[in-house]
């Protein structure tokens, strides 16, 4: 069986590097995204088997655009493929019901097995994966409906948070110092009711906010 895939990714090294990788083997990369707006408008028009989305990308990121899709068409297997080996994402990737998670750097032989896994209807997520982040989406659930008092400044800075952005990327990001981005941060882990920012971040994503 040959697996349709839509790969996204905004380096075209990345892209031109896919289809040598697949090229006569069973996947077939049948379309390509440069962002996730563009793979949105792709998916209104055809419906591959997979698709494999990056996570940073310029003109929109790839964890919500798997939020959009997993709305759109629950069934359709979404596969995280990121340079980074962030909890956060990970938890994300998990609440927002993508399919697996594979870095960048590992071998091509787990790509291609968390591909052909995830179109055979399986998850591909590991058992190490999952304990990771067991306890980011364990801890939110139980206050998901209680409404909490966040300042605008706190939204702002937990809309970062779950974006997988470090304090001293969300003090550049929104003009502010360090230390402010610090005392920020504390202030929402102790209204939402969490001890870290994975937490948090699963919260906020539970709650719409991201």
């Amino acid at each position: 069986m040959t697996i349709s895939l839509l790969a996204v990714d905004d380096h075209e090294v990345v892209l031109v590097g896919l289809k040598s990788i697949f090229n006569g083997t069973d996947i077939n990369l049948s379309a390509t995204a440069k962002s996730a707006a563009e793979a949105l408008e792709q998916l209104k028009r055809q419906r591959p088997d997979v698709v494999l989305m990056d996570i940073r990308m310029e003109g929109g990121d790839g964890l919500t655009a798997l939020g959009r899709i997993k709305l759109d068409t629950p069934d359709l297997p979404v596969v995280m493929y990121s340079a980074y080996d962030n909890p956060t994402y990970i938890a994300r990737a998990v609440a927002l019901g993508a399919s697996g998670y594979v870095l960048k750097h590992e071998p091509i032989d787990k790509l291609f097995d968390t591909l052909r896994k995830v179109a055979g209807g399986e998850s591909a997520w590991t058992r190490e994966e999952l304990r990771r982040v067991t306890g980011a989406l364990a801890a939110p659930r139980m206050g998901s409906e209680i409404e909490v008092p966040l300042t605008q400044r706190e939204s702002e800075v937990l809309r970062q948070m779950a974006n997988g952005l470090t304090n001293k990327e969300i003090a550049k990001m929104l003009g502010i110092s360090y230390e402010t981005v610090k005392e920020h941060v504390q202030h929402i882990l102790r209204k939402v009711g969490v001890t870290d920012r994975t937490q948090a971040a699963v919260w906020a994503v539970r709650k719409n906010l991201v």
